[in-house]
């Protein structure tokens, strides 16, 4: 095989007409690989998305061939996939009011090109889930906000549509499982390619602690920083370590590899309840 990509978390490697896709255990936080891997995060992303790719097979089509036709040294963290034209917008839907969106939101009042209610808190939940999209940075760069309208500039109106409306269909069955299980799904993004045949196709991960933040619904107060089961807890420390966002990053402490461990096999426990 051949290795044609290598992404933040994702090698992605061409075998024929197919592509296999290895997790790795990397941790990216604001577009920058850190130092140090967690150790079995990419066999537990590989394992939830597949999982996620199930519950969501009635509402679109996924690029998985096989779980299992992988090399030896990729099993239980690749997956075999459909080669797609990969659509060049990020899919984010957000419930609730937090992470970028919130710095966003504080600085313009909008999310998105989305006017939203004055005096809105940190958590805050908002009516409806809302489709707020970005740019997809290469290597090194940031993705920025973008509005719908541009969106409809990049892909035309109907797949913009198309796009949100598949996003946001995601993101309310992903909610409505996950509080089934005393979790809230604050926001998500997702990756969306088409297929030779122009089917939209649900690819790369799913509702994942890398792509996704969960909460605990019994815990959850709105207007402070909620407890969460993915690399926001990282995302945290690198803050009050003092990083200011740029390469390079510090090195990850033992403690803090132990708790985002922890906490990936805890929300993939509890989601799919199976052990890992």
């Amino acid at each position: 095989m051949e290795l044609v990509h290598q992404g933040k978390v994702r090698d992605v490697y061409a075998d024929g007409d197919e592509l296999v896709l290895v997790a790795s255990d990397r941790l990216s936080i604001y577009d920058v690989i850190l130092p140090t891997p967690i150790p079995d995060k990419g066999a537990i992303l590989t394992r939830l998305s597949l999982w996620w790719f199930d519950q969501l097979a009635d509402i679109v089509p996924n690029h998985v061939v096989s779980a299992t036709d992988v090399p030896a040294e990729f099993a239980g963290r690749a997956i075999r996939v459909r080669r797609l034209d990969m659509l060049p917008v990020e899919c984010v839907a957000r419930g609730y009011l937090t992470g970028g969106g919130k710095r966003e939101y504080d600085a313009t009042g909008t999310v998105s090109g989305i006017a939203l209610a004055p005096g809105l808190v940190e958590a805050a939940r908002f009516p409806e889930p809302i489709f707020t999209p970005s740019t997809k940075a290469p290597a090194g760069a940031h993705d920025e906000p973008i509005s719908f309208a541009q969106v409809i500039d990049t892909v035309g109106r109907e797949t913009a549509e198309a796009i949100r409306d598949l996003t946001l269909a995601v993101y309310q069955r992903g909610a409505d499982l996950a509080a089934e299980r005393g979790v809230l799904i604050a926001d998500t993004k997702i990756e969306i390619g088409r297929a030779p045949d122009g089917t939209l196709v649900l690819a790369d991960e799913v509702l994942t602690p890398d792509s996704s933040r969960f909460w605990p619904a019994d815990d959850y107060q709105p207007g402070r920083t909620q407890f969460s089961f993915d690399k926001q807890f990282v995302r945290d420390w690198a803050t009050d370590a003092g990083w200011d966002k740029k390469s390079p990053p510090p090195p990850v402490p033992d403690d803090v590899v132990a708790v985002t461990r922890a906490r990936y096999i805890d929300i993939y426990e509890r989601l799919t309840g199976q052990a890992f």
